[in-house]
């Protein structure tokens, strides 16, 4: 690889050499074909580098249920302060600076919630996503449990996250409130929800033709489902407050998440 790289520098070296000598003639001629190349090389550069920005994967997209907590915790991450919590209708985007050693930033997409719009938006945002923050309500979540596990299983099984390997962190939110169930329950009763959902999901495609859409299997068969199983996917579980303890005067319990953020980017 490297000498093939000393090549193509040799060959571009001589090329420029050759185009200034045959420009010192001041052929006219000459001198529009060399315009003419100059003006095609720089085009091919500025779509090159056009196209690479635009597949550039630097969104980390905040999904969840309603009520979760993803527009506070959007505003704490972007904005750095309290919000009152709102229901959102449409997306909410923003930059978030990367601390510590790493600079630069990460764009921030907070996806709404709502069940008749969430996979529109997820299908939209989805092939520029870094990262899934998926935000739990922990103090919530033994009810709205099948609706959860639903949703990460079907995020989960996008082909999409498998391809391109996205870092995937469930956010248990809420853990401020007396009846906020630990990361650790959360993350057990998920995985026994979501062996449950594959076994339904596989007799619904083996009753009909056997296609799954692009669906991908999740976890290793014959075995009960667990997170841990989803290599290369890395599934990570946190505890976090986008409230805090004081609402407007504090801030918010973050910390493993910005964590998270920084090593992603």
């Amino acid at each position: 690889m490297e000498d093939r790289r000393r090549v193509e520098n040799f060959d571009m070296e001589r090329t420029i050499h050759f185009l200034k000598q045959e420009l010192s003639k001041q052929d006219p001629m000459v001198l529009g074909i060399g315009v003419a190349v100059a003006v095609v090389l720089l085009t091919i550069v500025f779509l090159f580098i056009l196209a690479r920005r635009k597949n550039k994967r630097n969104s980390v997209l905040l999904v969840g249920l309603c009520d979760a907590g993803k527009t506070l915790l959007f505003s704490r991450l972007v904005h750095n302060k309290y919000i009152n919590s709102y229901t959102s209708i449409k997306e909410n985007s923003g930059i978030y600076q990367l601390t510590g050693r790493k600079k630069g930033a990460l764009v921030v997409i907070d996806v709404p919630g709502n069940d008749r719009q969430r996979m529109q938006f997820w299908d939209r945002f989805k092939n520029q996503a870094r990262g899934i923050i998926f935000v739990v309500d922990s103090a919530s979540f033994q009810s709205e449990l099948k609706e959860v596990a639903e949703f990460v299983y079907t995020l989960l099984s996008d082909h999409i996250i498998s391809q391109h390997k996205l870092s995937v962190l469930i956010a248990c939110n809420k853990q401020d409130m007396t009846m906020a169930k630990s990361s650790k329950i959360i993350q057990e009763r998920l995985e026994k929800e979501m062996n449950t959902l594959r076994v339904s999901r596989a007799a619904t495609l083996g009753s009909t033709d056997g296609s799954s859409g692009g669906e991908v299997f999740l976890g290793a068969r014959g075995k009960e489902f667990k997170f841990s199983q989803l290599s290369p996917v890395i599934v990570e579980f946190a505890e976090c407050s986008a409230k805090g303890t004081s609402d407007e005067d504090g801030q918010g319990e973050l910390n493993i998440v910005e964590e998270w953020m920084n090593r992603i980017a």
